[in-house]
This record gives C-alpha cells, structure tokens and sequence, in this order.
C-alpha cells in the first residue's frame, strides 16, 4: 500500500509541477530535503515566492487534498520555508544579490567592520513579494486528465 501511496505523490507532484509551469510561475526547486521535512515545489510567482504543498488524492479517496494539512503540518511548513529562505533563497534571486554586491556593505556594518578583521555585508532582502505557502490539491480520476486546484496562501 505504501508505494501505491508513493507513485501517487509522485504522479501528483509531476502533475502539479507542470501545471504551475504552465501557469506562469517559475520552480525553482523540487523535493527540497532537509533533516526536518522535505517541500514539494518552491516557486517564483511574479515577484513572490510561493512554497507549494501538493496533496494528491484518488477520486474514490475518502479524504479530499486539502484536509490533508493540520496545524503541525503548517507549522512545519512554515518553519521550513524559513529554512529554504536562508539556505537557497540568495542563489535564485540573481539580480538582488548583484544589487547588494555592488552596493557593498551598510555603512553601519562597515563602520563596525573597521574595528575587526572580518568585513560583513547586508544580508541579502526577501523577495519583493513576500512568500505565501500554497496547497496543490490533486485528484487523479479514474477517467480522464488529474483535478488541479490552486489554493494560494492556503496555509
């Protein structure tokens, strides 16, 4: 039963991938792994960072998509989109980091610097849209192409 589940997540992500990419946002990453918890797609929408959650479900399930995450699992998700920001968000935002490259570290900071032998800069900025965490509800039908649903800002 267990990888009967797995293929379906599977299948549910690649649907749910596809059809972001087909709608305009740009993934950055997929199957995102960490000690604490995986996230399932992490896309760029516009200016916002949108960190997907992807429940798929079969249509004769008994349990719809999005009663798949309870308070912990949001919690967790959030906690792990602060992870990801740290660790991955500089490398996919090109143009900022260039930005605060060029512009050299805050007067401030540098003020400090003088006084010790390590020089910092400013930390590089969240996306100007801020970051929403989103379900992508998948139902894959017996007949037919898979039910998307995309709940922005869900969680």
């Amino acid at each position: 039963m267990q990888s009967s589940n797995n293929g379906l997540g599977r299948y549910g992500e690649e649907v749910a991938a596809r059809w972001l990419a087909a709608g305009g946002l740009r993934i950055l990453e997929r199957n995102w792994r960490c000690a604490e918890g995986e996230l399932d797609i992490v896309a760029l929408d516009g200016d916002t960072l949108a960190v997907c959650e992807v429940k798929t479900r079969s249509e004769r399930g008994f349990q719809q998509p999005s009663e798949g995450i309870d308070r912990t699992k949001a919690a967790r998700l959030r906690h792990l989109a602060e992870r990801w920001l740290g660790e991955r968000w500089p490398a996919h935002f090109d143009g900022l980091v260039r930005a605060v490259a060029v512009a050299g570290p805050d007067p401030a900071v540098q003020a400090e610097a003088s006084t010790r032998t390590t020089p910092r800069t400013r930390p590089v900025p969240l996306p100007p849209g801020g970051v929403r965490i989103d379900l992508i509800a998948v139902v894959n039908r017996a007949k037919g192409a898979a039910q998307v649903e995309h709940h922005r800002g869900a969680v």
